[in-house]
């Protein structure tokens, strides 16, 4: 049962949620009083401009989302400064504001990619030392403003006329205590991401609220509270393997639901968790950690069987958006190799490894003798580096490992083989399609390779970039429509890891057909035509055969 705490990663996890239990619970109890709920979510998801400010200038994550969160904070109080009662609509009117700038910097400014999703999910897994003293700062800031401010605060909670008539009439002590909202936002986006702060800032003590009576007991009902249920999230999202703050967000919420109802209802809900915790389970640590399709099919083959793959992404998920699972992390800190994409694809890798504990070997499969193109990491569309890589595979397992050098490269250069023979088969499918109608349109700019290696024109993608973070705007889109017009375009081919709804409505403006998918960033599903390495590559060919020549030909 206690076996999750084991872990180093798990430990700190509860070592973060030990030091914002003070300040989150403690705050939680004046966002609820004064109606701040909504303003502490927005103040949380205001963050974004500032984390992709950060991550596309390279400073700080924090420093980034702190820098927009005040910015976000007194542009809500110098809007509703005069007009209280209608605190929320401008709360609201900053949060869109916010957020368009958001998408505009990460779109069209930086292209951002996985870290600021990371940010915005948050990951309880990968605090590190600078993650535990922020929410220790907050909660030491927390317990102090509300020692020195806390009966200015509840004063005007409950009667702000009455407050301010009665001499209450500085600003300052409502600004620190937006300022502290702020502050908690931000400390808790390692735990929570900006998205869900409000499973730790509102719903506890808004919980501790239907139990209790006097303010104090409020509060420290509320700090229990978050304290426990991110004990008990961290270890149902181990146990489970569920992303820990989707696990506390939900756990919190259930809570306050059964606080709600009558107490008969108590047993079923506590027999509902304990069936949810033993769902899952971790399968224990993994000899050779891979964190995409491509490196897992090839690393099970060269290793034919005798060692244990762990791989991270699984098929049709976008490695662009990745969010560390507690059993990823637990195969980490007890792998014996561990092998990375590269070329910026996989960078959250580097934080997890670190976290994890222990120290594996790391491979980058991706500067090992490919042939790469600036700025673009799905190298592995030419089967030339997929042999490149498959010879890298080979040589760290046989590093590793190496009383199975003698299979290892047998079954490397077996598959090497069929990599030359399908990198053959599939310039003689292209050779079919005279070069003036190889034009091709996809999701996003995944297949630069891929066309560079058998003569396909790239017309335009309907995600203008090579990471799936990145937004179309209408003139791009309207761009793109004219372009397919004018090239006289025959198909737009969707991508299975990404939502086909614009590429389709795209094709119906152009008249073009976009029935033939690809994998671009992953490979299928098990029993699906891409399943595999050579299965992917050789459905790829046949869809953009098909699609080029109106269905006449295929491979």
């Amino acid at each position: 049962m206690f076996a999750p705490f084991h872990y180093a990663f798990v430990q700190r996890g509860l070592l973060e949620v030990l030091l914002l239990s003070i300040g989150a619970g403690l705050i939680g109890t004046w966002i609820v009083l004064r109606g701040l709920s909504f303003y502490s979510h927005a103040v949380g998801t205001a963050a974004f401009p500032g984390l992709v400010l950060a991550d596309g200038l390279g400073f700080s994550a924090t420093l980034g989302a702190f820098g927009a969160a005040a910015v976000f904070a007194l542009a809500v109080e110098l809007l509703a400064r005069r007009r209280r009662s209608e605190y929320g609509n401008f709360t609201a009117l900053a949060l869109v504001g916010a957020l368009a700038l958001g998408v505009i910097l990460a779109s069209d400014v930086f292209h951002s990619g996985a870290n600021v999703e990371t940010l915005l999910f948050g990951s309880l897994l990968l605090v590190g030392t600078r993650e535990l003293v922020l929410a220790g700062a907050f909660s030491l800031l927390v317990l102090g403003g509300s020692l020195l401010l806390g009966r200015r605060w509840l004063a005007v909670g409950f009667d702000s006329s009455t407050a301010r008539s009665l001499g209450a009439r500085s600003a300052l002590p409502d600004l620190a205590l937006l300022a502290l909202v702020a502050f908690g936002a931000i400390a808790s986006l390692s735990a929570l991401g900006a998205l869900l702060v409000a499973a730790l800032l509102v719903v506890p003590a808004a919980t501790a609220r239907l139990w209790t009576r006097t303010l104090r007991s409020w509060q420290l009902a509320s700090v229990g509270l978050v304290l426990v249920e991110g004990v008990v999230g961290l270890w149902i999202s181990v146990q489970a393997n569920v992303p820990p703050g989707a696990a506390i967000a939900a756990l919190a919420g259930g809570v306050f639901v059964v606080a709600a109802i009558p107490r008969s209802t108590f047993a079923v809900a506590a027999l509902a968790l304990l069936l949810l915790a033993g769902c899952g389970g971790t399968s224990g640590a993994a000899t050779v950690v891979v964190t995409t399709t491509q490196l897992g099919d090839w690393t099970r083959v060269v290793a034919g069987g005798q060692i244990e793959v762990h791989q991270i992404l699984q098929p049709n998920t976008d490695p662009h958006e990745y969010e560390p699972r507690p059993a990823d992390v637990e195969a980490t800190s007890g792998a014996l190799l561990v092998l990375e994409s590269g070329a910026g694809l996989d960078q959250w890798l580097a934080k997890v490894v670190s976290q994890a504990g222990g120290h594996p070997p790391v491979v980058d499969v991706g500067a090992s003798g490919l042939v790469l193109r600036p700025g673009d990491p799905h190298w592995w569309h030419d089967p030339r580096n997929a042999e490149a890589a498959v010879r890298a595979i080979r040589d760290a397992l046989v590093r590793v490992d190496p009383s199975g050098r003698a299979p290892f490269e047998r079954n490397a250069a077996a598959y090497l083989a069929k990599l030359a023979a399908l990198d053959r088969r599939l310039a003689g499918c292209f050779g079919q399609v005279p070069r003036g109608e190889r034009k091709l349109v996809t999701s996003h700019d995944a297949f630069g390779y891929f066309a560079a290696r058998y003569g396909i024109t790239i017309v335009g993608a309907v995600i203008p970039s090579q990471t799936t973070a990145a937004q179309p705007s209408a003139g791009d889109t309207a761009r793109l429509i004219a372009l397919i017009r004018r090239e006289h375009v025959k198909a737009i081919f969707p991508e299975s890891s990404i939502n086909p709804a614009l590429a389709h409505t795209i094709a119906r403006e152009t008249g073009a057909t976009s029935q033939y998918m690809l994998y671009g960033d992953t490979l299928g599903p098990a029993g699906s035509a891409g399943a595999t390495y050579l299965g992917t590559e050789l459905a790829n060919a046949d869809a953009m055969v098909r699609g080029f020549t109106g269905g006449a030909r295929h491979c």
